[in-house]
C-alpha cells in the first residue's frame, strides 16, 4: 500500500514538473514574440510603413492569447497541486513574467500605432540611428532576462538593472535629438511629442526587463528588493522613529 502511494506521489510530482516546463515555454515563446516585434515596430516607425503596423497591431491579439492561456494554466496548478517552497516561487514568477512580457507587448504596438499617427515624418541620421539602437537594446535586455530565468541565473538577472543604464541614457540622448530636430523645424511639434513618447516606450520595455530579473532572482533565491523597504518601514515602527521630533 505505502509503495503505491509513493508511486502515486511520484507520478504527481512528476506531473506537475511536466506542467512547470510547459508554462516555462510558453513564457520564452512571448518573450521571442515581443523580441520580435519590437525591431518591425520601429521598421513600420522609420519606413512610415502603414501596412507593417496593422499587422503588428493586428498580430498582438495572438500574444494576449498566450497570455490568457498561461495565467489560466498557471492558477489551475496552484489550484491543484497546492505547491510550496521553491515551486511556488516558480509558479508566481512565471505569473509576474507573463504580466510583464505582455505590457512589453503592448509598448511595441504602441510603437506601431505612433507610424499612422506620425505619418510622414522624416528622421535625420542621427535620430534614426538613435531609435534602432534603443530598440536594439530593448530586445537585448528582455533576451536577457528570459535568459536568466530559463538558467536560473541570480547573478545575470541581478545585473540587469546596471545593463538597464544604456537603455536610459540612450533615451535621453533620443529626447534631447528630438528637441534638436524640432528647434531646428525638421519635425513639427506632434511628431517631437510622439517621438519622444516612444522612446519612453524602449524605455519602460528596459524597465519590465529588469522586473523580470527581479521576479528570477526570487524565484531562485526568495529575495525581492521590496523586502529591503519592508524591513526599514519595520525598523522605524518597532523604533517609533517617525515620531521622534526633528532636531
Amino acid at each position: 500500500m505505502q509503495n503505491e502511494q509513493e508511486v502515486a506521489v511520484g507520478e504527481l510530482r512528476k506531473s506537475f514538473h511536466e506542467e512547470l516546463d510547459e508554462i516555462q515555454t510558453g513564457i520564452v515563446h512571448m518573450a521571442a514574440l515581443v523580441t520580435e516585434a519590437v525591431p518591425r515596430a520601429t521598421e513600420s516607425l522609420l519606413e512610415s510603413n502603414l501596412e507593417l503596423a496593422q499587422q503588428l497591431i493586428n498580430a498582438d491579439d495572438r500574444l494576449d492569447d498566450l497570455s490568457v492561456h498561461l495565467e489560466e494554466r498557471c492558477h489551475n496548478v496552484l489550484a491543484l497541486q497546492a505547491p510550496m517552497a521553491g515551486d511556488l516561487r516558480a509558479l508566481s514568477t512565471a505569473l509576474r513574467l507573463n504580466a510583464e512580457l505582455e505590457r512589453s507587448g503592448d509598448l511595441a504596438v504602441n510603437i506601431a500605432k505612433a507610424t499612422r499617427r506620425i505619418y510622414g515624418t522624416r528622421y535625420d541620421a542621427a535620430l534614426r540611428g538613435l531609435l534602432v539602437r534603443m530598440s536594439e537594446e530593448a530586445c537585448r535586455l528582455v533576451r536577457l532576462a528570459i535568459d536568466s530565468y530559463v538558467d536560473g541565473n541570480a547573478g545575470l538577472a541581478a545585473a540587469l538593472d546596471d545593463i538597464d543604464d544604456q537603455l536610459d541614457n540612450l533615451n535621453r540622448e533620443c529626447v534631447q535629438a528630438v528637441f534638436q530636430a524640432h528647434n531646428e523645424g525638421s519635425i513639427d511639434l506632434q511628431a517631437a511629442v510622439h517621438l519622444c513618447l516612444i522612446s519612453r516606450y524602449y524605455e519602460r520595455i528596459g524597465d519590465h526587463a529588469v522586473n523580470i530579473g527581479e521576479r528570477v532572482v526570487y524565484m531562485v533565491t526568495g529575495w525581492l528588493p521590496e523586502y529591503t523597504g519592508s524591513a526599514r518601514l519595520q525598523m522605524r515602527k518597532d523604533y517609533d522613529i517617525d515620531s521622534e521630533a526633528p532636531e
